[in-house]
């Protein structure tokens, strides 16, 4: 990775952890979670100079939460997410596949805004969820280039509602959409790789 991309990812983490409310009066919340990958597209060059278009293996992936929520309705979160065999490994009509070994990892720290509703032990929390963080690709393909891995900065955007049956353990399932940007002669833009992520989760509250 760069230095310019690991100075990046280092201010959103200080960021968010400045975000995060302060230890006395916050909730905190850790969440296991399983995902499932749709939508988007990624185009990969290969060292001939060709390019293929990716299609997603729409497998399940993997992560966990762990967010910080105040009285108020604004909180912070950190959020890391894997998939792994995310690009399809079937061969195309030209004899092209994606090797079994590639894989997608994400780590972003988020702003949570989410009013809780309900009462007298049970309380559901609508929100929204948005940040900044690091979009880390490796791909391979025999015959099309060797193994490559990209960390490129990012960004996601999303929604979701966590729902607590307990004092401390409840259910949180959201939809998030990610991509990556690129740098280019007139700045920062956004890349081509991009995708959705649905989620569910185990929330446990402390």
């Amino acid at each position: 990775m760069s230095v310019r991309k690991w100075l990046l990812s280092a201010a959103v983490v200080t960021a968010a952890s400045l975000a995060m409310p302060g230890i006395a009066s916050a909730d905190w919340f850790i969440t296991p979670f399983v995902g499932w990958n749709a939508g988007g597209s990624a185009d990969v060059n290969g060292s001939d100079g060709s390019t293929r278009a990716s299609e997603f293996e729409h497998k399940a992936d993997y992560g966990v939460s762990i967010a910080g929520m105040g009285k108020g309705i604004i909180g912070a979160e950190f959020d890391f997410g894997y998939s792994p065999n995310f690009f399809s490994t079937t061969t195309d009509a030209n004899g092209f596949a994606f090797s079994s070994g590639n894989n997608v990892a994400t780590l972003t720290g988020n702003l949570i805004v989410g009013a809780p509703v309900g009462g007298h032990g049970a309380q559901i929390r609508p929100y929204a969820v948005g940040g900044l963080g690091l979009i880390r690709s490796n791909v391979g393909a025999t015959g099309f280039f060797d193994a490559t891995t990209a960390n490129d900065f990012g960004f996601d955007v999303g929604a979701g509602l966590a729902g607590f049956f307990t004092q401390n353990i409840g259910l949180r399932g959201d939809v998030r959409y990610f991509r990556s940007f690129n740098g280019s002669n007139n700045g920062v833009g956004l890349s081509n790789f991009h995708f959705w992520r649905t989620s569910i989760g185990v929330s446990f509250k402390f």
